[in-house]
């Protein structure tokens, strides 16, 4: 057997770097989602769920759950903090921008 010993400094800053990786690649997944843009209405998962870019729009006897007042400014997808603007972001769209004044079928009212 060998008796080739690590030095403890190598070690430290290969802890280090590794930690450091951990932010960076978060730092770089959240511009990638950023880039992805705005949520169209005409994308499968956005006609599944019924999203709609004006809740004015919505069809009441297609959507039944859909109250006049509804949008996705005020609902609970969008993280709080970032409900202002024209475009907000959704977690259901993983992370993407949507119309606040828009609807989908997901919505829940913001306590």
């Amino acid at each position: 057997m060998s008796e080739k010993r690590i030095a403890r400094r190598d070690v430290l800053k290969g802890a280090l770097i590794g930690v450091a990786a951990v932010p960076v690649s978060a730092l770089l997944g959240r511009t990638a989602e950023a880039a992805a843009g705005p949520v169209d209405p005409n994308e499968p998962q956005a006609k599944s769920l019924g999203y709609v870019v004006d809740a004015t729009k919505v069809d009441a006897k297609a959507n039944p759950n859909y109250k006049p007042g509804q949008a996705c400014a005020n609902c609970l997808q969008v993280p709080k903090g970032k409900e202002t603007g024209a475009e907000v972001p959704c977690n259901i769209f993983a992370g993407r921008t949507v119309s606040a004044k828009g609807w989908c079928k997901v919505y829940v009212k913001r306590p």
